[in-house]
């Protein structure tokens, strides 16, 4: 059973940068599908990014609207992890992240190909 764990999250101010970190064990990460979701308090849990795996010769990722110019994903295969560098953090992107691997050939944003998730790490921006 794959183990994905989150970190980075914490506390910045509305332009503030954080990276998230998921890292894996006991599975090669770069051989899955991985997605970030966030879900903010009283909502549904949305798609933020996706990327691809690495075997694809595409290189492909997904973005939310929302995030596109200040997000970006990529992986780190030494250390099993995929990053989710985030840039001009805005209040409307406080949540609980969380990020998911799937064994198929594309990403998605779709929740349910996601087999394995992480606990979640939490981000709070403040104006």
């Amino acid at each position: 059973q794959m183990q994905l764990v989150e970190s980075g999250g914490g506390f910045v101010h509305s332009g503030g940068s954080l990276r998230l970190t998921c890292v894996a064990s006991e599975y090669n990460l770069k051989l899955y599908a991985v997605g970030w979701f966030r879900q903010a308090p009283g909502k549904e849990r949305e798609g933020v990014f996706c990327i691809n795996p690495e075997a694809e010769t595409e290189e492909r990722t997904w973005s939310a609207d929302s995030v596109k110019g200040r997000f970006t994903i990529s992986r780190d295969n030494a250390k099993n992890a995929v990053y989710l560098q985030m840039d001009n953090l805005k209040p409307e992107d406080t949540a609980v992240y969380y990020c998911a691997a799937a064994y198929v050939r594309y990403c998605s944003e779709i929740e349910k190909i996601y087999n394995y998730w992480g606990q979640g790490t939490q981000v709070t921006v403040s104006s």
